[in-house]
């Protein structure tokens, strides 16, 4: 369990799940992992999640989307890394995909996708 980087930890349990075709994975519940799997989910590529309580402690239980056999979730990554911060204007935000795909920002107004901070 990465205590440096819960984010990137949770990234790499969905991306580990979806190469083994699993249909949930469990990971840590905290506040900004809520909002990340909310951007998730209002986006359309996961199912939805809920809270669990394991062991005395609370999880959110992933519930992973696919298409036609296929993860819906084709790539995902963590750009901005405890050693590394990343920050951007709206002005300069890329665009994933040519359009298709989402960033995830971290705002002074939340966690939102990058065509909610463009508008």
């Amino acid at each position: 369990m990465s205590f440096s980087d819960p984010l990137g930890d949770m990234l790499t349990r969905i991306r580990n799940s979806l190469m083994r075709g699993k249909s949930k994975c469990n990971t840590p519940a905290s506040n900004l992992r809520g909002r990340v799997l909310d951007v998730l989910v209002d986006e359309g590529y996961l199912r939805g999640y809920a809270t669990v309580e394991k062991d005395g402690f609370k999880e959110f239980e992933i519930e992973l989307k696919y298409f036609e056999g296929a993860p819906v979730i084709q790539e995902i990554a963590r750009v901005s890394k405890p050693g590394r911060r990343v920050y951007s204007s709206v002005k300069s935000l890329p665009q994933i995909r040519n359009g298709l795909g989402i960033a995830i920002l971290s705002t002074p107004k939340g966690v939102m996708s990058d065509d909610v901070a463009r508008k």
